[in-house]
């Protein structure tokens, strides 16, 4: 593990903050809503300009290269790329941050994806936040090249390979998979000393990782454990592995929908008034939760737009702070 082990902050100390896993771009039937399919580039960019505008913390965007036909049926081919979307975005906004949900180092080289997001944080101003993750599609993997066992291994080192490379223009890094010197990269990231780590995953290899080296932590679903139980492991080992070090705690949202819907929305879905929908917000505050990815129920554009201002003008205010 590389000893450049620096903590970049990017969440404030006293709120909890709130982003968007933007729709249309990945529709995997899993969580895509129907009204997605016939959507494209002008509902993404008007999407991205409400969040911006609303104020809104950041806007995802998940990564996969090919899709396995046996999977299709329930992930879809539907998966913008990753790097190009970002770029769309950056230029379609302000202040918005951009953040990879999750990019998928294994299938590339650290250079590479060094490359793109240098760029990408320099074309945004410096609003980049790199999530990571080992990605689970073992067809995908064997498509690419790339040792579907090994996954696990070359996350960790991919994620040493990329540090380096974001916090220094002449990177060096020796390691099992990748062996590297004397080559530049620029241009060179906005943010100082660099863009932002978060680590994707929610099993107990991905709470291990984002504790060692991590800046903050992505679940993707609920941790078997329970999110109390992935904290505090969460928090106990990086306080063993690197004592001191803060880290940012994320959670995603449960499906909300701001006021009445007058169409039936699955279960589990929060519905209701302002207060409602803070409650479970602030709970998860109180558990240390630092930023939260929320998710709307809705049947087009303009609801999804009109539930993104309703959220932020009356309910992220009530939950926000923290106590």
């Amino acid at each position: 593990m590389s000893a450049n082990l620096e903590v970049v902050r990017v969440c404030p100390d006293d709120a909890l903050v709130f982003g968007l896993h933007l729709p249309i771009a990945a529709q995997s039937r899993a969580f895509a809503q129907g009204w997605e399919k016939a959507c494209g580039p002008a509902e993404i960019r008007r999407i991205a300009e409400a969040a911006d505008q609303a104020g809104l913390f950041y806007l995802g965007i998940s990564d996969h290269v090919a899709i396995p036909r046996a999977l299709a049926p329930v992930m879809s081919t539907v998966w913008y790329d990753l790097v190009a979307t970002l770029g769309y975005l950056a230029a379609a906004t302000c202040r918005i941050k951009l953040l990879s949900y999750v990019a998928v180092l294994p299938y590339r080289h650290p250079l590479q994806s060094a490359k793109s997001f240098a760029t990408l944080d320099a074309l945004s101003d410096g609003r980049l936040i790199v999530g990571v993750g080992a990605g689970h599609a073992q067809d995908e993997f064997a498509g690419l090249g790339v040792s579907f066992g090994d996954r696990s291994a070359l996350l960790d080192e991919s994620i040493d390979a990329l540090r380096v490379a974001l916090l220094d223009e002449w990177p060096e890094h020796d390691g099992r998979f990748f062996s590297f010197r004397e080559l530049g990269v620029a241009p060179r990231p906005a943010q100082k000393p660099r863009p932002p780590i978060w680590v994707g995953g929610s099993t107990r290899a991905a709470l291990r990782r984002a504790a060692e080296r991590g800046d903050g932590w992505l679940p993707q679903g609920a941790p078997e454990m329970g999110m109390a139980a992935a904290i505090e492991t969460i928090r106990g080992h990086r306080e063993k592995m690197r004592a001191g070090a803060p880290i940012e705690i994320g959670m995603n949202a449960p499906w909300m929908y701001l006021g009445r819907p007058s169409f039936e929305v699955p279960e589990g879905t929060i519905t209701g008034s302002a207060e409602q929908l803070a409650e479970p917000l602030r709970a998860a505050a109180a558990l240390g939760v630092n930023h939260m990815g929320v998710r709307f129920r809705c049947r087009s554009v303009d609801e999804l737009i009109d539930q993104i201002h309703g959220f932020c003008r009356e309910v992220a205010p009530l939950a926000a702070r923290m106590t």
